[in-house]
This record gives structure tokens, sequence and C-alpha cells, in this order.
């Protein structure tokens, strides 16, 4: 199975981690700290959610062959975001 992400802030989907919808239905699209019964629960633009995601750096390193710095990580996700859903235009 590929790899989803969540599409507003790009954090890896497991089964464990999917937001809700309105209905209480897991959400295939977005995590639980994104997304919860049907809304997102940051009201934020893109870079702010870029900003917010940076503060986990230390996380994501944990899995990298090759730690990044926080501007590093920043400058990826500015790649990466304009594809996800919710940051598409």
């Amino acid at each position: 199975m590929k790899q989803k992400f969540c599409q507003s802030c790009g954090m890896p989907l497991t089964e464990d981690v999917l937001g809700t919808n309105a209905d209480g239905s897991k959400n295939e699209d977005y995590c639980m700290y994104c997304y919860k019964d049907g809304q997102f629960l940051q009201d934020c633009t893109m870079e702010e959610m870029i900003e917010h995601c940076a503060q986990f750096i230390d996380e994501v390193n944990k899995n990298m062959p090759k730690p990044m710095t926080k501007e590093e990580y920043k400058q990826m996700m500015q790649g990466f975001f304009p594809m996800l859903k919710r940051w598409r235009k």
C-alpha cells in the first residue's frame, strides 16, 4: 500500500491517527491533529501551518537517515505543502 499523508500537515497517515468526519467516521485525508468532526482544528494559512509543523523537527528527525535543520525542514515543506489538498490553489 502506498504511504498516505495528511492533506493539511503532511504527517504520515496510519489508521490510529486518522481524523473524523461530522458523522464520526474516519477521514482518509486528514490526521486527528488537523481534522475532527468534519472540521479543521486550526484556522491558519499554509505558511502558519509550516511554522507550526517545524516545531516538531526533533520528532521528524527520529525517522530520518540524516537529520535536517529546522530551516531545511521548512524549505522542504514549502515545496511539498502546495501539493496537499488543503493548500492547492
